[in-house]
This record gives C-alpha cells, sequence and structure tokens, in this order.
C-alpha cells in the first residue's frame, strides 16, 4: 500500500513538474518574441525568470504539486501560445471554460502582463543601478588636493622693543 502510494505521489510529481516547465518554456518564448525585451536588451532568460515568478505568485494553488496550481500551468501555457494554435478562436473559447469563465481568463491575462509590466520596469531600474555602480568604479577618484602650507600665527607683541628712529 505504501508502495502505491509513494508511485501515486511520485507520478503527480512529475505531472506537476512537465506542467511547469512547459508553462516556463512559453514564457520564455514570449520574451524572445516580446519587442520591449529586445529594445531595452534585456537578457529573455533573467525576464523569463522574474514573470514566472510573479504570476505564480497569483495562480491558484499553494504548491507546485497542487492539482489546481498544475491546472493553472497548463491554462497559463495554453494562453501564452495562443496565436500559435490551427484555430485561436476555437482555442480561446477552451481557454474560457478551463479558466471557468471570460472573467477569470481575463484575470489570468492581466496577472501575466501586470507580472511582465513589473518585471521590466525592475530589470531597468536593476540594470541601471549596476551601470551606475560600474561608472562609480570605473572613475579615477580626484587625487587630493595638498593641503595649503601652514602660516604661523603672527605674534602679538614684538619679540624686541623697536629702535626708535634716529634723525
Amino acid at each position: 500500500m505504501k508502495k502505491l502510494l509513494l508511485v501515486s505521489i511520485s507520478a503527480l510529481f512529475l505531472s506537476a513538474c512537465a506542467d511547469k516547465a512547459q508553462y516556463e518554456q512559453a514564457v520564455l518564448e514570449q520574451m524572445k518574441k516580446e519587442k520591449d525585451i529586445q529594445d531595452y536588451k534585456i537578457d529573455p532568460q533573467h525576464m523569463a525568470d522574474c514573470v514566472i515568478d510573479l504570476t505564480t505568485k497569483n495562480m491558484p494553488g499553494i504548491f507546485p504539486g497542487d492539482p489546481n496550481r498544475m491546472t493553472a500551468y497548463r491554462n497559463y501555457t495554453k494562453m501564452l501560445t495562443l496565436m500559435d494554435s490551427n484555430d485561436p478562436k476555437k482555442t480561446l473559447e477552451e481557454l474560457r471554460n478551463d479558466f471557468g469563465s471570460a472573467e477569470a481568463l481575463a484575470d489570468a491575462h492581466n496577472n501575466y502582463t501586470e507580472s511582465m509590466m513589473n518585471c521590466i520596469s525592475a530589470v531597468i531600474m536593476e540594470s541601471e543601478e549596476d551601470e551606475k555602480a560600474a561608472t562609480e568604479q570605473t572613475q579615477p577618484a580626484e587625487p587630493a588636493q595638498p593641503a595649503a602650507p601652514v602660516q604661523p600665527a603672527a605674534p602679538t607683541q614684538p619679540a624686541e622693543p623697536a629702535e626708535p628712529p634716529k634723525n
């Protein structure tokens, strides 16, 4: 009985990993096609990792092996590959059914889009900070100015009385 349970859990875990891997691949492919990513010279893999991290935080399910999360991975993958399908209209209808409603599909699309926008701004800010730090490190430090010579304080009383002028 324990072996059957172990095999069932293993199969569930492997299935969850496969669904997540397909989702990650679909996101990476989208990042490679995205014009903004190319324009800003952002690494597609770095961007995909960020988007995946943010979108999964708002997906149904608690952990990757959760059946709800596995379904979400499959549905999000299908949503991202909608335009690559043979019949996008039919696939869109399937997505509405898979997500439960048109509103749920719209929420999922908003989750993905917001995650992507947040990641673009975060990665751009990160790269700007990196550039600024690199610039500061490569600029030579300004040479220290030599200290001004110290002048002795003027004596308050002459050391010897001055001789009276001779006429």
